[in-house]
């Protein structure tokens, strides 16, 4: 598992806050708590915005590390994530520090992983596993969840067994 943590101890937020709503690639879910969706190939957004406080990054191998908090999940692209209870707990660590912190979910292309791994935190913030990919759709990016596997695993998300 790859965990890189910046000089602050984990959780503090020097800078104070979470993203701002209409900031590039944020979703808003509907308890509040926004989360930032990206994709890895493309540069930190213009402007020079703040950085995320933890990350969740979803690739096949592991990313070289980054000068925030963040958590490498195996995950290929146009596939499922490698260990899916680690995914769960990851994601729900996610979305737990989202209510305070600054919260990033990447992939290299910012659409199906990603838009899987948004959808199963929307689930986790109470939108049903059966409207989960449309809500990230609807809030995130219209192609987010790229395949009939990923939008199945949305709909199993938290579910018993």
């Amino acid at each position: 598992m790859a965990d890189t943590r910046p000089d602050s101890p984990p959780g503090s937020r020097a800078d104070g806050g979470t993203w701002d709503a209409d900031g590039a690639g944020v979703l808003s879910l509907p308890s509040g708590r926004l989360i930032r969706g990206r994709a890895l190939r493309r540069p930190l957004p213009a402007g020079g915005g703040p950085e995320p406080t933890y990350a969740v990054h979803l690739l096949g191998k592991e990313p070289p590390p980054v000068p925030w908090e963040a958590h490498w999940l195996r995950w290929p692209d146009f596939r499922l994530p490698a260990d899916r209870a680690r995914a769960c707990a990851v994601l729900t660590e996610a979305w737990r520090r989202a209510a305070g912190e600054r919260v990033e979910i990447a992939c290299y292309g910012g659409r199906g992983r990603t838009g899987t791994a948004l959808a199963c935190v929307a689930v986790l913030d109470g939108v049903p596993p059966g409207e989960a990919v449309a809500y990230v759709r609807e809030h995130y990016d219209r192609h987010a969840v790229e395949t009939p596997w990923q939008r199945a695993y949305v709909r199993r998300f938290g579910a018993p067994g």
